[in-house]
Protein backbone atom coordinates (compact mmCIF):
# COMPACT_ATOMS: atom_id res chain seq x y z
CA UNK A 1 0.00 0.00 0.00
CA UNK A 2 1.24 3.29 -0.77
CA UNK A 3 0.79 6.20 1.09
CA UNK A 4 1.35 9.99 0.77
CA UNK A 5 4.61 11.83 1.83
CA UNK A 6 3.25 13.51 4.57
CA UNK A 7 1.86 10.35 5.60
CA UNK A 8 5.41 8.54 5.21
CA UNK A 9 7.20 11.53 6.97
CA UNK A 10 4.75 10.86 10.32
CA UNK A 11 5.68 7.57 10.24
CA UNK A 12 9.53 8.23 10.37
CA UNK A 13 9.02 11.17 12.99
CA UNK A 14 7.46 8.39 15.27
CA UNK A 15 10.70 6.17 15.08
CA UNK A 16 12.83 8.99 15.62
CA UNK A 17 14.22 9.94 12.27
CA UNK A 18 14.56 14.02 11.76
CA UNK A 19 11.93 15.03 9.20
CA UNK A 20 11.25 18.36 7.21
CA UNK A 21 8.14 19.98 8.81
CA UNK A 22 5.68 20.11 7.42
CA UNK A 23 1.54 20.08 7.77
CA UNK A 24 -0.96 19.33 5.38
CA UNK A 25 -3.64 21.55 3.35
CA UNK A 26 -6.72 20.48 1.25
CA UNK A 27 -7.47 24.11 0.22
CA UNK A 28 -6.03 27.45 -0.02
CA UNK A 29 -7.03 28.93 3.23
CA UNK A 30 -6.25 25.80 4.74
CA UNK A 31 -2.51 26.00 3.19
CA UNK A 32 -1.82 29.91 4.38
CA UNK A 33 -3.11 28.84 8.13
CA UNK A 34 -0.58 25.83 7.86
CA UNK A 35 2.21 28.28 6.67
CA UNK A 36 1.52 30.18 9.77
CA UNK A 37 1.20 27.36 12.02
CA UNK A 38 4.65 26.31 10.49
CA UNK A 39 6.00 30.21 11.43
CA UNK A 40 5.12 29.74 14.98
CA UNK A 41 6.10 26.16 15.48
CA UNK A 42 9.70 26.19 13.66
CA UNK A 43 10.53 30.09 13.09
CA UNK A 44 10.53 29.75 9.24
CA UNK A 45 9.36 32.21 6.44
CA UNK A 46 10.41 30.51 3.64
CA UNK A 47 8.30 27.62 2.62
CA UNK A 48 8.03 24.84 -0.22
CA UNK A 49 4.91 23.85 -1.47
CA UNK A 50 4.67 20.13 -2.73
CA UNK A 51 1.57 18.50 -4.31
CA UNK A 52 0.90 15.10 -2.50
CA UNK A 53 0.11 12.20 -4.54
CA UNK A 54 1.11 8.67 -5.27
CA UNK A 55 4.30 9.63 -7.85
CA UNK A 56 7.33 10.08 -8.04
CA UNK A 57 9.71 13.08 -10.28
CA UNK A 58 6.68 16.10 -8.66
CA UNK A 59 9.20 18.65 -9.03
CA UNK A 60 10.18 17.98 -12.60
CA UNK A 61 6.72 18.27 -13.01
CA UNK A 62 6.05 21.21 -11.24
CA UNK A 63 4.24 19.86 -8.15
CA UNK A 64 6.98 21.30 -5.89
CA UNK A 65 7.00 25.38 -5.68
CA UNK A 66 9.32 27.69 -3.40
CA UNK A 67 7.25 30.45 -1.27
CA UNK A 68 8.75 33.13 -0.08
CA UNK A 69 5.48 34.59 1.76
CA UNK A 70 2.29 34.08 2.71
CA UNK A 71 1.02 35.52 -0.51
CA UNK A 72 3.18 33.50 -2.85
CA UNK A 73 1.64 30.20 -0.69
CA UNK A 74 -1.73 31.61 -1.35
CA UNK A 75 -1.18 31.93 -5.19
CA UNK A 76 0.92 28.67 -5.28
CA UNK A 77 -0.77 26.09 -3.11
CA UNK A 78 -3.95 27.74 -5.61
CA UNK A 79 -2.07 26.60 -8.86
CA UNK A 80 -1.08 23.08 -7.69
CA UNK A 81 -4.24 22.26 -6.23
CA UNK A 82 -6.82 20.49 -8.60
CA UNK A 83 -3.77 20.36 -11.43
CA UNK A 84 -3.52 17.01 -13.07
CA UNK A 85 0.24 16.73 -12.55
CA UNK A 86 1.99 14.68 -14.98
CA UNK A 87 5.59 12.84 -14.00
CA UNK A 88 7.52 10.48 -15.58
CA UNK A 89 5.51 7.81 -13.01
CA UNK A 90 2.27 9.00 -13.62
CA UNK A 91 2.01 8.06 -17.31
CA UNK A 92 0.62 11.10 -19.37
CA UNK A 93 -2.81 11.06 -17.96
CA UNK A 94 -1.10 12.65 -14.70
CA UNK A 95 -2.81 12.33 -11.69
CA UNK A 96 -5.00 15.20 -10.00
CA UNK A 97 -3.98 16.68 -6.86
CA UNK A 98 -6.13 16.99 -4.41
CA UNK A 99 -3.46 17.93 -1.17
CA UNK A 100 -0.38 19.51 -0.19
CA UNK A 101 2.15 19.59 2.01
CA UNK A 102 2.94 23.04 3.16
CA UNK A 103 6.46 22.34 4.38
CA UNK A 104 9.54 24.17 5.99
CA UNK A 105 12.30 24.96 3.79
CA UNK A 106 15.00 23.43 4.84
CA UNK A 107 17.82 24.84 2.23
CA UNK A 108 17.21 28.37 3.37
CA UNK A 109 19.44 30.67 3.76
CA UNK A 110 22.22 28.14 2.95
CA UNK A 111 24.69 29.82 3.74
CA UNK A 112 27.56 27.32 4.52
CA UNK A 113 27.46 24.40 1.66
CA UNK A 114 24.55 21.36 2.20
CA UNK A 115 24.19 18.15 1.17
CA UNK A 116 22.25 15.93 -0.39
CA UNK A 117 21.83 11.74 -0.50
CA UNK A 118 19.85 9.11 -1.40
CA UNK A 119 18.47 6.33 1.07
CA UNK A 120 16.34 3.53 0.80
CA UNK A 121 15.87 0.28 2.67
CA UNK A 122 13.96 -2.69 0.64
CA UNK A 123 14.28 -6.28 0.50
CA UNK A 124 17.14 -7.91 -1.26
CA UNK A 125 15.52 -10.99 -2.49
CA UNK A 126 18.59 -12.47 -4.10
CA UNK A 127 20.64 -12.53 -1.07
CA UNK A 128 16.98 -13.04 1.34
CA UNK A 129 18.42 -9.89 3.30
CA UNK A 130 17.22 -6.52 3.84
CA UNK A 131 18.89 -3.76 2.39
CA UNK A 132 20.02 -0.26 2.75
CA UNK A 133 20.40 1.14 -0.98
CA UNK A 134 22.46 4.92 -0.41
CA UNK A 135 24.31 7.28 -2.46
CA UNK A 136 26.22 10.79 -2.14
CA UNK A 137 24.12 11.70 -5.22
CA UNK A 138 20.86 12.23 -4.28
CA UNK A 139 18.27 14.72 -5.16
CA UNK A 140 16.08 14.63 -8.54
CA UNK A 141 18.88 13.17 -10.65
CA UNK A 142 18.94 9.38 -9.08
CA UNK A 143 17.91 7.46 -11.88
CA UNK A 144 20.29 8.79 -14.16
CA UNK A 145 22.87 8.47 -11.45
CA UNK A 146 22.01 4.96 -11.05
CA UNK A 147 21.81 4.10 -15.06
CA UNK A 148 25.51 6.55 -16.06
CA UNK A 149 27.32 5.49 -12.55
CA UNK A 150 26.16 2.52 -10.71
CA UNK A 151 29.33 2.89 -8.76
CA UNK A 152 27.75 5.56 -6.75
CA UNK A 153 25.24 3.77 -5.49
CA UNK A 154 25.97 1.95 -2.33
CA UNK A 155 24.83 -1.76 -0.84
CA UNK A 156 24.83 -3.02 2.79
CA UNK A 157 23.03 -5.87 2.97
CA UNK A 158 21.42 -6.90 6.74
CA UNK A 159 20.49 -10.08 8.13
CA UNK A 160 17.26 -9.67 9.17
CA UNK A 161 17.70 -12.36 12.25
CA UNK A 162 20.05 -9.56 13.84
CA UNK A 163 19.09 -6.31 12.75
CA UNK A 164 21.47 -3.47 11.40
CA UNK A 165 24.51 -3.54 13.34
CA UNK A 166 26.35 -0.30 14.55
CA UNK A 167 29.37 -0.89 12.81
CA UNK A 168 27.35 -0.85 9.37
CA UNK A 169 25.49 2.39 10.00
CA UNK A 170 29.16 3.73 10.55
CA UNK A 171 30.59 2.22 7.37
CA UNK A 172 27.04 3.77 5.92
CA UNK A 173 28.29 7.00 6.88
CA UNK A 174 31.72 6.86 6.02
CA UNK A 175 30.93 5.81 2.63
CA UNK A 176 28.80 8.71 2.29
CA UNK A 177 31.83 11.14 3.21
CA UNK A 178 30.98 12.36 6.52
CA UNK A 179 33.29 13.12 9.40
CA UNK A 180 32.45 14.73 12.85
CA UNK A 181 28.62 15.81 14.73
CA UNK A 182 27.50 15.06 10.80
CA UNK A 183 28.68 11.52 10.70
CA UNK A 184 27.31 10.58 14.35
CA UNK A 185 24.19 12.40 12.88
CA UNK A 186 23.76 9.78 10.11
CA UNK A 187 24.60 7.12 11.87
CA UNK A 188 21.55 7.54 14.01
CA UNK A 189 19.68 8.51 10.83
CA UNK A 190 20.41 5.36 9.32
CA UNK A 191 19.65 3.23 12.50
CA UNK A 192 16.06 5.20 13.27
CA UNK A 193 15.32 4.43 9.31
CA UNK A 194 15.72 0.65 9.48
CA UNK A 195 13.71 0.51 13.16
CA UNK A 196 11.12 2.20 11.71
CA UNK A 197 11.27 0.19 8.04
CA UNK A 198 11.23 -3.08 10.36
CA UNK A 199 8.68 -1.50 13.17
CA UNK A 200 5.69 -0.62 10.42
CA UNK A 201 6.21 -3.60 8.31
CA UNK A 202 7.17 -1.43 5.33
CA UNK A 203 8.10 -3.14 1.65
CA UNK A 204 9.82 -0.33 0.80
CA UNK A 205 11.57 3.00 2.58
CA UNK A 206 12.92 5.67 0.19
CA UNK A 207 14.47 8.93 1.40
CA UNK A 208 15.31 10.92 -1.60
CA UNK A 209 17.03 13.37 -1.16
CA UNK A 210 18.43 12.79 2.49
CA UNK A 211 19.65 15.89 3.67
CA UNK A 212 22.96 17.22 5.58
CA UNK A 213 21.87 20.50 6.62
CA UNK A 214 24.23 23.79 7.05
CA UNK A 215 24.35 22.91 10.71
CA UNK A 216 25.20 19.61 9.83
CA UNK A 217 21.98 17.96 11.09
CA UNK A 218 21.00 15.18 9.02
CA UNK A 219 17.02 14.82 8.07
CA UNK A 220 14.56 13.39 5.18
CA UNK A 221 12.84 15.72 3.02
CA UNK A 222 10.89 13.45 0.81
CA UNK A 223 9.60 10.19 1.58
CA UNK A 224 8.02 7.60 -0.64
CA UNK A 225 6.83 5.07 1.74
CA UNK A 226 4.97 1.58 0.69
CA UNK A 227 3.57 -0.76 3.34
CA UNK A 228 2.96 -4.41 2.89
CA UNK A 229 -0.77 -4.94 2.63
CA UNK A 230 -0.35 -8.07 4.74
CA UNK A 231 0.53 -7.20 7.33
CA UNK A 232 -1.92 -4.29 7.61
CA UNK A 233 -4.03 -6.02 10.37
CA UNK A 234 -0.99 -5.64 12.86
CA UNK A 235 -1.23 -1.49 11.79
CA UNK A 236 -4.75 -0.77 12.11
CA UNK A 237 -3.73 2.81 12.39
CA UNK A 238 -2.01 2.48 8.88
CA UNK A 239 -4.42 1.05 7.12
CA UNK A 240 -7.03 4.21 7.77
CA UNK A 241 -3.49 5.93 5.67
CA UNK A 242 -5.00 4.31 2.05
CA UNK A 243 -6.12 6.84 -0.27
CA UNK A 244 -8.76 5.06 -2.50
CA UNK A 245 -8.54 7.77 -4.73
CA UNK A 246 -4.99 7.33 -5.53
CA UNK A 247 -5.97 4.21 -6.84
CA UNK A 248 -7.20 2.43 -10.28
CA UNK A 249 -10.39 2.38 -9.36
CA UNK A 250 -11.17 -0.98 -10.77
CA UNK A 251 -8.54 -2.67 -8.35
CA UNK A 252 -10.12 -0.94 -5.44
CA UNK A 253 -13.43 -2.64 -6.63
CA UNK A 254 -11.34 -6.28 -7.07
CA UNK A 255 -10.36 -5.46 -3.02
CA UNK A 256 -14.19 -4.92 -1.47
CA UNK A 257 -14.56 -8.68 -3.35
CA UNK A 258 -11.11 -9.82 -2.02
CA UNK A 259 -10.00 -10.43 -5.91
CA UNK A 260 -6.35 -10.26 -7.08
CA UNK A 261 -6.34 -7.74 -9.78
CA UNK A 262 -3.94 -5.56 -11.44
CA UNK A 263 -4.97 -3.83 -14.45
CA UNK A 264 -2.60 -4.04 -17.41
CA UNK A 265 -2.86 -1.82 -20.68
CA UNK A 266 -3.78 -5.11 -23.38
CA UNK A 267 -6.71 -5.89 -24.70
CA UNK A 268 -7.82 -9.82 -23.57
CA UNK A 269 -9.32 -9.87 -20.31
CA UNK A 270 -8.36 -12.90 -18.09
CA UNK A 271 -9.68 -14.73 -15.08
CA UNK A 272 -7.82 -17.32 -13.80
CA UNK A 273 -7.89 -19.48 -10.23
CA UNK A 274 -3.85 -19.53 -8.78
CA UNK A 275 -0.96 -17.68 -9.57
CA UNK A 276 0.91 -19.42 -11.62
CA UNK A 277 -1.68 -20.57 -13.94
CA UNK A 278 -2.76 -16.87 -14.79
CA UNK A 279 0.89 -16.03 -15.35
CA UNK A 280 0.74 -19.09 -17.91
CA UNK A 281 -2.25 -17.94 -19.46
CA UNK A 282 -1.02 -14.57 -19.68
CA UNK A 283 2.37 -15.66 -21.65
CA UNK A 284 -0.47 -17.72 -23.99
CA UNK A 285 -2.04 -14.73 -24.92
CA UNK A 286 0.53 -12.97 -25.68
CA UNK A 287 2.01 -16.24 -28.16
CA UNK A 288 -1.18 -16.06 -29.97
CA UNK A 289 -0.72 -12.41 -30.43
CA UNK A 290 -2.78 -10.94 -28.03
CA UNK A 291 -1.90 -8.82 -24.51
CA UNK A 292 -3.33 -9.25 -21.56
CA UNK A 293 -5.41 -6.61 -20.38
CA UNK A 294 -5.13 -7.48 -16.95
CA UNK A 295 -4.45 -10.02 -14.18
CA UNK A 296 -7.46 -11.60 -12.26
CA UNK A 297 -6.94 -14.67 -9.80
CA UNK A 298 -10.38 -15.20 -8.33
CA UNK A 299 -8.81 -17.65 -5.63
CA UNK A 300 -9.78 -20.95 -4.61
CA UNK A 301 -12.92 -20.15 -2.52
CA UNK A 302 -14.14 -18.34 -5.49
CA UNK A 303 -18.44 -18.72 -5.49
CA UNK A 304 -20.67 -17.69 -7.68
CA UNK A 305 -20.59 -13.88 -6.44
CA UNK A 306 -16.96 -13.34 -6.65
CA UNK A 307 -16.39 -14.48 -10.48
CA UNK A 308 -19.59 -12.49 -11.46
CA UNK A 309 -17.91 -9.17 -9.69
CA UNK A 310 -14.43 -10.09 -11.36
CA UNK A 311 -16.57 -10.52 -14.97
CA UNK A 312 -18.00 -7.06 -14.19
CA UNK A 313 -14.63 -5.67 -13.48
CA UNK A 314 -13.38 -7.19 -16.67
CA UNK A 315 -16.03 -5.71 -19.04
CA UNK A 316 -15.45 -2.27 -17.10
CA UNK A 317 -12.00 -2.31 -18.91
CA UNK A 318 -13.31 -0.24 -22.31
CA UNK A 319 -9.95 -1.79 -23.98
CA UNK A 320 -10.71 -5.83 -23.36
CA UNK A 321 -11.35 -6.87 -27.03
CA UNK A 322 -12.11 -10.51 -25.66
CA UNK A 323 -12.13 -12.50 -22.46
CA UNK A 324 -10.36 -15.86 -21.56
CA UNK A 325 -12.07 -17.67 -18.58
CA UNK A 326 -9.13 -20.42 -17.62
CA UNK A 327 -10.40 -22.68 -14.56
CA UNK A 328 -8.76 -25.50 -13.53
CA UNK A 329 -10.83 -27.01 -10.73
CA UNK A 330 -9.07 -28.08 -7.51
CA UNK A 331 -10.41 -26.26 -4.64
CA UNK A 332 -12.52 -24.32 -6.48
CA UNK A 333 -15.45 -25.68 -8.39
CA UNK A 334 -15.83 -25.44 -11.89
CA UNK A 335 -19.45 -25.13 -11.18
CA UNK A 336 -19.60 -22.12 -9.62
CA UNK A 337 -17.30 -20.42 -11.80
CA UNK A 338 -19.44 -21.54 -14.98
CA UNK A 339 -22.62 -20.02 -13.19
CA UNK A 340 -21.32 -16.90 -12.03
CA UNK A 341 -20.13 -16.26 -15.94
CA UNK A 342 -23.97 -16.50 -16.77
CA UNK A 343 -24.86 -14.03 -13.39
CA UNK A 344 -22.70 -11.77 -14.74
CA UNK A 345 -23.63 -11.80 -18.33
CA UNK A 346 -27.42 -11.46 -17.65
CA UNK A 347 -26.81 -8.52 -15.13
CA UNK A 348 -24.61 -6.82 -17.68
CA UNK A 349 -27.03 -7.32 -21.13
CA UNK A 350 -25.95 -7.91 -24.64
CA UNK A 351 -21.89 -8.44 -24.72
CA UNK A 352 -20.45 -8.01 -28.05
CA UNK A 353 -16.94 -9.43 -27.25
CA UNK A 354 -16.37 -13.28 -27.67
CA UNK A 355 -15.53 -14.81 -24.59
CA UNK A 356 -13.79 -18.23 -24.56
CA UNK A 357 -14.16 -20.29 -21.59
CA UNK A 358 -12.17 -23.16 -20.32
CA UNK A 359 -12.84 -25.37 -17.28
CA UNK A 360 -11.38 -28.54 -16.32
CA UNK A 361 -10.93 -30.16 -12.84
CA UNK A 362 -14.31 -30.29 -10.06
CA UNK A 363 -17.28 -30.64 -11.49
CA UNK A 364 -16.50 -29.54 -15.00
CA UNK A 365 -19.01 -31.61 -16.49
CA UNK A 366 -21.36 -29.99 -14.66
CA UNK A 367 -20.02 -26.32 -15.32
CA UNK A 368 -20.29 -27.48 -19.66
CA UNK A 369 -23.59 -28.35 -18.88
CA UNK A 370 -24.34 -24.92 -17.35
CA UNK A 371 -22.60 -23.21 -20.20
CA UNK A 372 -24.18 -24.95 -22.91
CA UNK A 373 -27.36 -24.21 -21.71
CA UNK A 374 -27.21 -20.57 -20.88
CA UNK A 375 -27.93 -19.26 -24.64
CA UNK A 376 -24.57 -16.98 -24.55
CA UNK A 377 -22.22 -16.76 -27.76
CA UNK A 378 -19.20 -18.54 -25.54
CA UNK A 379 -16.54 -20.61 -26.93
CA UNK A 380 -15.05 -23.70 -24.79
CA UNK A 381 -12.26 -25.46 -24.96
CA UNK A 382 -9.86 -28.05 -23.34
CA UNK A 383 -6.24 -27.81 -23.86
CA UNK A 384 -4.74 -23.91 -22.72
CA UNK A 385 -2.82 -24.22 -26.35
CA UNK A 386 -7.13 -24.49 -27.83
CA UNK A 387 -7.96 -21.49 -25.93
CA UNK A 388 -5.55 -19.61 -26.94
CA UNK A 389 -6.16 -20.14 -30.76
CA UNK A 390 -9.37 -19.44 -29.61
CA UNK A 391 -8.31 -15.98 -28.50
CA UNK A 392 -5.92 -15.42 -31.88
CA UNK A 393 -8.99 -16.27 -33.78
CA UNK A 394 -11.29 -13.75 -31.95
CA UNK A 395 -8.85 -10.87 -32.06
CA UNK A 396 -8.79 -11.09 -36.10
Amino acid sequence: MNIHEYQGKSILKSFGVAIQEGIVANNVEEAVTAAKDLNAKTGTSYYVIKAQIHAGGRGKGGGVKLAKNLDDVRDISGRILGMQLITPQTGPEGKKVNKVLVAQDVYYPGATPIKEFYMSVLLDRNSGQNAVMYSTEGGMDIEEVAHSTPDKIYKELIDPAVGLQAFQARRIAFNLGLEGDAHKEMVKFTQALYKAYIGCDAAMFEINPVLKTSDTKIIAVDAKVNLDDNALYRHKDYEDMRDVTEEDELEVEAKKHNLNYIRLDGNVGCMVNGAGLAMATMDMIKLAGGEPANFLDVGGTANAQTVEAGFRIILSDKNVKAILVNIFGGIVRCDRVAQGVVDACKVIGEINIPIIVRLQGTNAEEAKTIIDHSGLKVSSAILLSEAAALVKDALK
